[in-house]
């Protein structure tokens, strides 16, 4: 018998201390408010983007959105 337990965050951990990924699904930051800003200011912000999304799932996260559908949804939403 499985004894598991999930946080907060979405990781499940077994009693044998495994860790699985469970995909999290959104509401994810959109950056169309930004898709204005001087393009510098645009590219500083999917670069702050990425590292986000790579430092959750550095953490474990599995996202619901792969990672082609997040840059191509980052780069529309700012513009670039």
């Amino acid at each position: 018998m499985s004894i598991e337990r999930h946080d907060q965050i979405g990781i499940r951990h077994s009693q044998a201390g495994s860790i699985e990924r469970q995909a999290i699904a959104g509401p994810w930051p959109t950056y169309r408010q930004f898709r204005d800003l001087p393009e510098r200011d645009r590219w500083v912000l999917y670069g702050s983007a990425k590292a986000y999304r790579e430092a959750l799932e550095g953490q474990g996260l599995a996202m619901s959105e792969s990672y082609d559908d997040f840059i191509r949804r980052v780069t529309e939403e700012l513009n670039i």
